[in-house]
């Protein structure tokens, strides 16, 4: 509750803020702009851009970096000098009591408060010119939707007793003007047979409303196909169009012209008619530098006529570097082919700069030289990371990652990475470490028997990655180990889609450490040990409670729960006590069991993201594995247990599918919506267990924020357990961000879901059990609000989550713990989703 005054406090503080504090006599600070469309307000985000004044932005209606900014005051001295002068008494005092430096010091650190003050947003001052160009702005853009008898006017509302002002822009659209006859003529014979030998449909139809946009597609497509055909030259230049504005029908004729003396070259105009341009020579350079041109290469070879200099000796094998230009002497010139061999190059991750250059060679002017000018990145190159972890099973802990890569590694642009981890936590018994290290190849191309490798064209940059690694543990659960390996490969379907295909995804876990169980999952320990007080009183023993030593702990509770399942007077007598009992044993033997797990995946990935700053893009994934197959195929042994092993070793089987889906809107005003939902299944078979790695867990930083790791679930059940997995999850979250001062921003979010059990297995609760639609009111709902700093190359992230509609409480579920005593705190890097 004292966190909770002091916000409420602050909030009180910046609101008895004077907003008009630094604005000056007849001036008028904007508040709010309305637009009226045909006496219609209209909330359009898309006319926004063409208001050239908008208020100062606003966090929960307030707007706080203009609450900051009158904090400070412009008739503050500027020089610590000034300073002294206004400032006698404080500045002779600290003179006298250390010396003149002090002083000086002191003085500009009140200086440099004041003006980090003054940086904040001042406030948004009318102005009329820029109103009077909102309206031409506002104007112009209806008459690039076909609205050409549009009329703009504003209206400034002042209020001289707070020198606030609001501005309405008031839009009379008419009528829009219909396209009618439209004409094409090419003058250039080249130009009109490649027009009518491609078969193209002109977007410009005849009874569409005029729109700008519709006008450069248009052009944007005539220029792609001339591009696509040996017109090295042709650009818009050569393209007019010419509308027929004097009728008054509201409609009009267009005459669509490509010319053939607009030919650019060198930025003069020529008259001489276009030609089908074919590359003739091609050079790559693959060592290239600024600061070396002129100089001679020292090394060249060449291979299927592509040729290869560099300053030093040539590094990259010529065979696989040739793969990545898709020209070959004596094609004809496409833009297509420039932009994949531009992209393919790029996505070796091997250069810093990948320039393509063509330029005119031969006597007739219709071949090309192309230069490839690749300048490599660094061979080798050092990384780092680190990351705060905190889970409801281990307290607040740190790790990092440190990782070695070596570019170009076998000649073939090949990037070779070691990576070697480290982390260190403090759980409730005690600290404890991981370590672990592994090695990666990336191979910019399929590495695959038999000729699979030409199943996939390189236009599509397949990729195949080796991996090896291993890790382990001590004092972190079950001291556990792994060993993985991994081949991998992916390739780009089309930009936007992406296809991964792991075919040897295999890991061995390994449990060093079993007879820790009841000490790291103390609640389990608890629980067993009520029972086996019970136990006593039955059967009229005296030999409980369980020994809490290590040394006898495990194989007593052991001991324990063979002695219950084989008691089936007890399982009369006291049936939940025994179903209790059951369940601990068949976790224990999940948890503690060693697994082999490989798997075999196929996932689909849709993003039309454009680049980091497109925030308007949907982002799409699909995800099925299978765990088991072949080596399930060729093994017949069971364990003890009755689960199928290979070399002894439990084999996890399962099928299982994750279904992701993000959307993303940009709302204005520097703000921007998310949406995602997440859908998963694990299905086991052939009576196998789901490895707890596998398994499906709920809360966290990046899940649902209003609880903690593990901590929720599974269904309508309130566990008590350290750890709670399931093989169903659903989770769908929303989130709302905007900037609030400078590199800091908010975010306002909802999360909801749960996770459940779907195998049917006879140990699990019917409240933790996926029924149907039932199972909807088991959704855990939490919201919260949260920082993010932005330093460019990463976020860092702090968010509060409160438990809003909790599933397995009795009576009372929303807002039951809604305040900051039962809130969640979340420190991530980057964003959630």
């Amino acid at each position: 509750m004292k966190k909770l005054s002091f916000y409420f406090l602050l909030v009180l503080i910046l609101v008895a803020c004077n907003s008009t504090k630094h604005v000056a006599e007849n001036e008028h600070m904007l508040t709010q702009n309305y637009i009226y469309v045909d006496s219609v307000k209209e909330n359009n985000s898309e006319l926004q851009k063409y208001i050239l004044q908008k208020p100062n932005s606003k966090l929960l209606g307030m707007p706080l970096g203009l609450y900051f900014h009158n904090f400070g005051s412009h008739e503050k001295p500027k020089t610590p000098s000034k300073w002294g002068e206004e400032n006698p008494k404080s500045y002779n005092f600290i003179k006298k009591v250390f010396s003149e430096k002090q002083s000086i010091a002191y003085a500009n650190s009140l200086i440099n408060l004041n003006n980090w003050f003054l940086d904040f947003d001042k406030p948004v001052i009318i102005n009329e010119n820029k109103i009077k160009r909102t309206e031409n702005n506002l104007w112009a853009y209806y008459k690039t939707q076909g609205f050409f008898e549009s009329k703009v006017i504003s209206n400034i509302k002042r209020d001289s007793t707070n020198k606030k002002a609001t501005v309405s822009y008031y839009i009379e659209k008419g009528k829009p003007t219909l396209l009618d006859t439209i004409k094409l003529k090419i003058e250039s014979p080249v130009l009109d047979s490649i027009y009518k030998a491609s078969g193209i449909t002109s977007l410009l139809k005849k009874g569409d409303q005029y729109n700008d946009k519709t006008f450069r597609k248009e052009a944007a497509s005539v220029v792609k196909l001339y591009r696509n055909n040996g017109i090295y030259y042709f650009n818009q230049s050569a393209l007019g169009f010419y509308v027929d504005t004097s009728r008054v029908d509201n409609k009009t004729n267009v005459d669509f012209l490509i010319s053939s003396n607009r030919f650019d070259e060198e930025d003069n105009y020529t008259n001489k008619d276009y030609k089908i341009h074919k590359v003739k020579e091609i050079n790559i350079y693959t060592d290239y530098s600024y600061s070396k041109t002129g100089e001679k290469y020292k090394d060249s070879l060449s291979y299927k006529g592509i040729n290869f200099f560099g300053h030093d000796k040539i590094t990259y094998n010529p065979k696989y570097l040739a793969q990545s230009v898709f020209f070959k002497p004596g094609d004809i010139y496409k833009d297509t082919l420039n932009n994949l061999t531009r992209n393919h190059l790029k996505s070796l991750n091997n250069f810093k700069t990948t320039k393509i250059d063509f330029q005119p060679i031969g006597k007739n002017g219709n071949e090309l030289k192309m230069d490839v000018l690749l300048s490599p990145k660094e061979k080798y190159t050092l990384g780092f990371e680190t990351e705060l972890t905190h889970s409801n099973i281990r307290d607040i802990g740190t790790s990092a990652k440190f990782s070695i890569i070596d570019r170009n590694a076998f000649r073939g642009a090949e990037i070779l990475k070691l990576s070697f981890l480290g982390s260190y936590f403090r759980a409730s018994n005690g600290p404890g470490y991981e370590i672990g290290a592994d090695a990666s190849l990336e191979i910019p191309r399929f590495v695959a028997p038999f000729g699979l490798n030409k199943l996939v064209p390189k236009e599509m940059s397949p990729r195949t990655l080796f991996s090896v690694g291993s890790s382990f543990q001590k004092n972190i659960g079950l001291d556990r180990q792994t060993f993985t390996i991994l081949s991998d490969y992916r390739w780009q379907y089309n930009p936007k889609k992406t296809i991964q295909l792991e075919v040897f995804n295999t890991q061995y876990i390994q449990n060093l450490n079993v007879n820790r169980f009841f000490n790291i999952y103390s609640s389990e320990f608890t629980n067993l040990n009520n029972v086996a007080l019970t136990y006593d009183a039955v059967n009229n023993t005296n030999n409980h409670p369980l020994p809490t030593d290590l040394d006898n702990q495990a194989t007593e509770s052991l001991n324990f729960m063979n002695d219950v399942v084989q008691n089936n007077s007890f399982k009369s007598s006291n049936p939940d006590d025994y179903n209790t009992v059951l369940n601990i044993q068949n976790r224990y033997n999940i948890v503690t069991s060693d697994f082999l797990i490989p798997i075999l995946a196929y996932a689909y990935t849709y993003n039309s993201q454009t680049n980091f700053k497109d925030n308007n893009f949907s982002f799409f994934k699909f995800r099925i594995a299978n765990s088991g197959n072949l080596l399930g195929l060729t093994s017949n042994k069971y364990n003890s247990n009755g689960k199928k092993t290979f070399l002894k070793i439990p084999l996890a089987q399962y099928f299982k599918t994750d279904i992701e889906f993000k959307k993303f809107w940009d709302v204005g005003a520097s703000s921007v919506f998310g949406l995602r939902t997440l859908l998963g299944a694990i299905i086991p078979y052939d009576n196998s267990d789901i490895p707890f790695t596998r398994s499906y867990f709920a809360g966290g930083s990046n899940d649902i924020r209003a609880w903690q790791t593990y901590d929720l679930g599974p269904g309508s059940r309130n566990t008590g357990l350290e750890y709670n997995v399931g093989s169903f999850k659903f989770l769908t979250s929303a989130e709302y961000r905007f900037d609030i001062i400078s590199n800091l921003k908010g975010a306002l979010f909802l999360d909801a879901g749960n996770i459940w059990d779907i195998t049917g297995s006879d140990f699990v609760e019917e409240d933790a059990k996926l029924k149907g639609f039932s199972s909807l009111e088991d959704i855990a709902i939490g919201t919260g609000f949260g920082l993010r700093l932005d330093f460019n190359f990463l976020i860092l992230r702090f968010d509060v989550g409160f438990k809003t509609y909790e599933p397995y409480l009795q009576n009372d579920k929303w807002f039951k713990n809604y305040n900051f005593n039962n809130a969640v705190y979340n420190i991530g890097i980057n964003y959630p989703f």
